[in-house]
């Protein structure tokens, strides 16, 4: 049975002492609800894939409370130390050499010489990473390519009886994950995410953007969110939709289409940020009440791709791919 905590001093000693005696825990953060286990136990680590029925190789995010712990196990350049600076705690992740000393287990990055590292800054994350004192491991909290939880019934409801715990932090605000930046080369965006281009960018400079690679046990990612068909309701996606049919839900984002069979509104005013927290409810939302009505699909309307809409749009092409 998992076990429902909240998100107070009880509930985080809880989830901590589950942590170390490596037990998987889910955890909120700004972005999604992470499924947690202490990253330098290797037998935890493997339960995560196993429970998430994950790849091996799709490498995964280590959490810190702080960018002086995550910079004890991996190699921070100039860069890395000027957006840790700038963005942590917050929704950055990057990708840097693992030290030599490392006690974070190479499956948690697939077997790679670099790591990703990233500093929530959900209250009750920092509090837990905090209590456990040492990295913890955490992709999304759901199975493997399905839609991102971003509250402790999402996580419940597909994983519940299969972990220990969920630290229940409420809904997450970012509402999608972390921008992926790799610095262990070129300065190159794996992943976007809460925190945009521009605003890297304007911190360090031109950084490029990798393409979405081939991927095997023996060729890894180098970041998690990079498999072309992820974060996929049941339902077919339908993308840039300028017309809905009477058998499709629609994502819609501004004024709504007519003639939808269900609907869920991302945003009225056309607000990005608004419409990032609400894209991964809205894709759930859809799915289920598309399946008790017998629709056909889900039709997203157009979202601009400036700021935070590049990363809604990577994550609308992501869910609309071949299966």
């Amino acid at each position: 049975m998992t076990e429902l905590l909240a998100p107070d001093p009880a509930g985080i000693a809880r989830a901590a002492s589950l942590l170390l005696a490596g037990e998987l825990v889910a955890f909120g953060t700004e972005t999604v609800y992470g499924l947690g286990a202490r990253a330098a136990d290797g037998e935890a680590v493997a339960r995560i894939y196993e429970t998430k029925g994950r790849p091996i190789f799709n490498p995964l995010i280590c959490h810190y409370s702080s960018a002086e712990a995550a910079f004890r196990d991996v190699s921070a350049n100039d860069a890395a130390r000027a957006l840790a600076a700038h963005f942590w705690p917050g929704p950055l992740t990057l990708v840097l050499p693992r030290r030599e000393d490392c006690p974070v287990s190479l499956l948690a990055g697939a077997g790679l010489p670099t790591l990703a590292v990233r500093v929530p800054s959900a209250p009750a994350a920092h509090a837990l990473l905090e209590s456990v004192g040492e990295a913890v491991a955490a992709p999304s909290a759901n199975r493997s390519g399905r839609v991102s939880p971003t509250r402790a019934e999402h996580v419940m409801a597909e994983l519940g009886g299969r972990i220990a715990a969920i630290l229940d932090s409420g809904p997450c605000p970012v509402g999608i994950e972390s921008t992926v930046l790799d610095l262990a080369g070129p300065p190159t965006l794996l992943r976007h995410g809460g925190v945009t281009r521009e605003a890297i960018e304007a911190a360090i400079g031109p950084v490029a953007e990798a393409t979405t690679p081939a991927a095997t046990p023996r060729s890894p990612l180098r970041s998690p969110g990079q498999l072309a068909s992820h974060y996929a309701p049941r339902l077919p996606v339908r993308l840039e939709a300028t017309s809905v049919r009477a058998d499709e839900a629609l994502l819609a984002f501004g004024p709504p289409l007519a003639g939808a069979g269900a609907l869920f509104q991302l945003s009225l005013r056309g607000d990005l940020v608004e419409a990032a927290a609400n894209l991964f409810d809205g894709l759930r939302a859809l799915d289920a009440e598309g399946a008790t009505r017998g629709l056909a699909g889900i039709a997203a309307m157009p979202i601009p791709t400036t700021g935070l809409g590049a990363a809604i749009n990577d994550r609308l092409a992501r869910a609309a791919a071949p299966r």
